[in-house]
């Protein structure tokens, strides 16, 4: 009996309003952590200049992993603007479905790294009096490729050069922050980013093109400060 009180006792404390007031108008959020970017893509098929679009053929991204950064400033004690931004991200670009005397191209293409800046406005609709604060935002995000290489094998089978457009899309995310103390919170959240970009390179001097909805999930563990 002792116990069930005690466990009971807990789950009232951790749901019911509490003295800890949580974001008011005017706080900055800093929060740190891991942050996860999970490609979901939907690859065209590869145009080659000669072939044409060959069947079956298209490039996939790995996942990452890297330090996330997370700020949100409070316009009102409901409504904030959020910039989450990370280290760079290192994606291995491969190459799959080519077939008959082309599948030897298939593996891995090259790398790239990527940076996924993301502007949102965030909507947080509990009171200032509770520990639990849940939220959703919606936003803008800039993607921007930089470093492609061709790997050493792709070198071999006769690619040159590679390069990936930048993307400009939208971004949706749910988040929930619990607050510690006054100060100090813990933050879990994952949203969803609308990254459309080409992969361009050359086959033997001829040009190869690829339009790529990455289209990633994104999640994100950390800590963080209310200043």
């Amino acid at each position: 009996m002792r116990k069930f009180l005690l466990a009971a006792s807990v789950l009232v404390s951790l749901l019911a309003p509490s003295i800890t007031h949580a974001y008011q108008q005017g706080d900055l959020i800093f929060r740190a952590g891991l942050v996860t970017v999970d490609p979901h893509e939907r690859s065209e098929e590869i145009d080659h200049a000669t072939l044409g679009k060959v069947p079956g053929s298209k490039v996939s991204l790995d996942s990452e992993t890297q330090l996330g950064l997370n700020y949100t400033y409070m316009m009102t004690d409901h409504f904030g603007v959020e910039l989450l931004a990370a280290t760079p991200f290192l994606g291995e670009v491969k190459l799959k479905g080519m077939p008959g005397p082309y599948s030897s191209l298939n593996g891995r293409l090259g790398d790239t790294k990527y940076l996924p800046p993301t502007l949102s406005v965030v909507y947080f609709p509990l009171s200032d009096l509770y520990r639990f604060q849940p939220y959703v935002g919606v936003g803008v995000n800039y993607t921007a490729f930089f470093k492609e290489s061709l790997g050493t094998s792709a070198h071999r089978d006769g690619f040159h050069q590679l390069q990936i457009d930048d993307s400009i899309g939208l971004a949706a995310q749910v988040g929930l922050d619990y607050m510690l103390t006054d100060q100090f919170l813990v933050n879990a959240q994952v949203r969803y980013i609308d990254i459309s970009t080409q992969a361009t390179t050359k086959l033997n001097g001829q040009k190869v093109d690829v339009d790529v909805n990455i289209d990633p999930m994104v999640y994100m563990f950390s800590v963080g400060y209310r200043f």
